[in-house]
């Protein structure tokens, strides 16, 4: 089926969030405000690398309007949090380790009064050279950042399969190449913030950007050293993520500071403190070295990656995880040896971002399949296609894997675009002045969708008959953009025939929902989908039982519609406005009078889907994508301009037409950023780039209007895992494709990101040259 903004081929359904958003009307977390709230603010370290001698916060007590100033010594707690590693200080003791470290915060009367209460505290620092690189933090007797060692070293991982030292041996042909990844910026809207209000019961209320609730909720217990129960987070609606906001951030600072002074603390970075103090993702160095036979066969493939993780560990180790399993591509290759280190340095925080360490790894792997079709003077697509693993190979780790025909299916339609026929027939541009090249490049993905095995994945849900006479439907996701909201609608619509005007979705509220795991890595549509499945027949037995019982008429007789409950035959064509209820015999209001109000509710409990192997990260789900892009390369300025792309995904069917394409659509402008124009450049473990003037995240005059996305829905007979989550595939592959497409159109090899603009320049009097590969 191919989408577009015009024809889907199915209902296109209005986001509920849209018009409040566009008008300015949706009130995000860190809109929201009391009569009677104060201000949080942190003060940071000035150095990435120091001990703290002295810290004096009498100055700042003193002031006027300053209701609390606290330090390390008022953390009741556990001075400690991490989403997976509980390594980062909510305030520091001793030392610090990157610039946006934690020494104090204060609460004032207002934000001015905030600052300069920041400005009155006094630490004496002893300055340290920081290590502000993972050589530097590799080399021998390096300073180690943490006791936990060994050395700066978060987390090794590896593959080994076959005797690639062997193999390598009996090639015919070897590439080896090291790519380069930037340290990219969510750039989310809303920065990082919340409202934090302690009730009269004791209890705190966390109003605070998330991408899991629970998990936060855990770690303000261990900080503030009470019961799970007597927090309150509430999580939705939020102004983006892309993963940046799934660890900690103003909430250990905004929950200490409301307890303390017993009045609710809003907390808002600015951009400059969200960017000295928020994640990026993670920058990598991938070696790569691979062999084929003169058939062009992948014999042996040697990878070595470097993550810098910066100063605490995040999610650093799982991200790493991904990409050792990633970077393998969808190729079957017999001999394998991969290994993978994530070290520490005083450069900032790299954690969880959109594509968790795919990008990375698909643009090394997808670049040297590029330069071994060069090698072999084959089309790079019908390379790609001789190297593919057949559906019932194993997954990259040797696992076993949910057999779908995805990965032959997105390649087949792309080699039939018109867009990939560019590539292997390239038109003349006479009219293009000589200095302006054009090419067409093209890569393809697999791309694990969960947590992967060996982390706790839970999934699950409620459905309910509320006493309004709404059904309800609550989850632990959040709405930060993706369209979460209008895909529940659908789902819930299309299986009961009601409106939306029957439904009540409940989201992002440790109150009031289950306990159904993240809004990340791409599942949170798979599992509410097949949360539904499970619970949709009990409830609609419910609901027709007790309307035969008040009706009179056979419950087979009747079916659920619009309002409640209809004779079987008399549902309106059109469910989403009745114009008449003559064939409607009980409402949901009605119904829900009846019996006792938990008999009106079904609760389901169960895990994401993971392989059945005991491969510790392997993934059982995978999405797949292919894609071709088409550059503009002006090689006077080394500018490059994405003409036109096409994007094939192989996801499951599409509940939501329009999130689907806002989707692809969202990540690929946050590819093309991660391509051509974005990294965080830190100098001495200090950011250069501290505001978004500096940083450059594409723009609309960047953003090209000829996107196609193709969605392949085809699933397996007897699939029951539904619709995949597409929020990170749109993202992951499409900056080979671009880097394809500038070696077409320049002959240049790129092999660092974003391309630098130098490489692509050339005088107008010496011609390129296939193949050149700039030192």
């Amino acid at each position: 089926m191919l989408l577009n903004r015009q024809q889907s081929g199915k209902r296109w359904h209005l986001r509920p969030d849209g018009a409040p958003k566009v008008t300015g009307q949706l009130q995000y977390l860190t809109d929201m405000t009391l009569p009677d709230m104060i201000h949080g603010r942190v003060l940071r370290s000035e150095y990435p690398h120091a001990r703290i001698l002295s810290i004096d916060t009498s100055e700042a007590e003193a002031l006027e309007g300053v209701y609390a100033v606290l330090t390390s010594k008022d953390v009741p707690g556990l001075n400690r949090f991490g989403i997976a590693t509980p390594d980062q200080p909510v305030f520091c003791e001793d030392i610090v380790r990157y610039v946006g470290d934690a020494i104090a915060a204060v609460a004032a009367d207002s934000p001015e009064r905030a600052a300069l209460a920041l400005d009155a505290i006094r630490v004496v620092y002893e300055e340290l050279t920081p290590l502000n690189s993972t050589d530097a933090a590799l080399a021998p007797g390096a300073p180690e950042l943490h006791e936990h060692g060994p050395g700066n070293v978060l987390h090794r991982t590896e593959i080994k399969r076959g005797d690639a030292e062997q193999a390598f041996a009996t090639c015919d042909h070897i590439v080896t190449e090291t790519y380069y990844t930037p340290r990219q910026m969510h750039a989310y809207m809303e920065t990082e913030g919340g409202l934090f209000v302690p009730d009269e019961e004791g209890r705190l209320n966390v109003y605070a950007a998330t991408q899991h609730g629970y998990k936060d909720r855990m770690q303000l217990a261990r900080i503030i050293g009470c019961p799970e129960e007597d927090i309150r987070v509430v999580s939705s609606p939020i102004g983006g993520s892309f993963g940046g906001k799934d660890e900690l951030n103003v909430q250990p600072y905004g929950a200490l500071l409301a307890l303390r002074c017993g009045r609710p603390v809003k907390m808002h970075n600015s951009r400059k403190e969200s960017v000295r103090a928020g994640l990026k993702r993670h920058p990598m160095k991938i070696e790569m070295q691979t062999g084929m036979s003169r058939e062009g066969i992948i014999q042996a493939h040697r990878v070595r990656i470097t993550a810098d993780t910066g100063a605490y560990a995040t999610l650093g180790a799982p991200v790493l995880n991904f990409c050792t399993e990633h970077c393998l591509g969808p190729y079957a290759i017999p001999n394998v040896d991969v290994e993978g280190v994530s070290v520490y340095t005083n450069n900032g925080l790299s954690g969880e971002f959109r594509g968790f360490g795919g990008n990375q790894a698909i643009f090394a792997m997808e670049g040297q399949m590029d330069r071994l079709a060069a090698i072999m003077n084959m089309d790079p697509w019908e390379f790609r296609r001789r190297n593919m693993r057949e559906k019932n190979d194993p997954g990259p780790l040797n696992q076993r894997i949910l057999v779908t025909d995805g990965l032959s299916q997105v390649w087949e339609a792309l080699d039939r675009s018109e867009l990939w026929q560019k590539h292997q027939s390239p038109p003349a541009h006479p009219a293009l002045p000589p200095w302006i090249k054009r090419g067409v490049g093209a890569a393809i993905a697999m791309h694990g969708a969960g947590l992967g095995y060996g982390i706790p994945d839970p999934a699950g849900g409620r459905l309910s008959l509320n006493n309004e006479g709404k059904i309800e439907v609550a989850f632990s996701y959040e709405e930060f953009g993706q369209g979460l909201i209008a895909t529940l609608e659908i789902m819930l619509c299309d299986l009961f025939q009601c409106s939306t005007l029957d439904l009540s979705i409940i989201i992002g509220d440790t109150d009031r929902v289950p306990h159904s795991g993240s809004s990340t890595a791409s599942r949170s549509t798979t599992m509410a989908w097949m949360a539904l499945q499970r619970l949709q027949t009990p409830f609609r037995s419910r609901v027709l039982t007790v309307a035969s019982a008040l009706s009179g008429v056979p419950a087979d007789e009747l079916v659920t519609g619009p309002g409640g409950v209809w004779r079987k035959g008399q549902l309106p064509a059109e469910t989403s406005e009745v114009e008449s209820e003559s064939g409607l015999l009980i409402s949901y209001a009605e119904l829900a009078t009846q019996g006792e109000a938990d008999e009106w509710i079904f609760d389901t409990k169960f895990d994401y889907p993971t392989t059945p192997d005991n491969m510790v990260g392997g993934h059982y789900l995978y999405t797949y994508a292919a894609v071709a892009a088409e550059v503009e390369v002006n090689t006077l300025t080394g500018e490059t301009k994405l003409l036109d792309t096409r994007h094939v995904v192989a996801a499951g069917p599409v509940i939501n037409p329009m999130g689907y394409i806002g989707q692809i659509e969202g990540g690929s402008v946050m590819a093309l950023g991660f391509t051509l124009t974005e990294d965080a450049v830190m100098q001495d473990s200090r950011y250069v780039t501290t505001n978004l003037d500096t940083y450059l995240i594409p723009t609309i005059q960047d953003i090209h209007t000829n996107l196609e996305v193709e969605a392949i829905e085809d699933l397996p007979e007897g699939d029951s895992f539904g619709p995949r989550g597409i929020g990170e595939i749109g993202s992951v592959a499409l900056a080979p494709a671009i880097t394809a497409a500038i070696h077409q159109a320049t002959g240049v090899w790129v092999n660092r990101l974003p391309v630098p603009k130098e490489q692509l320049v050339r005088p107008l009097n010496v011609p390129l040259q296939e193949g050149v590969s700039p030192s």
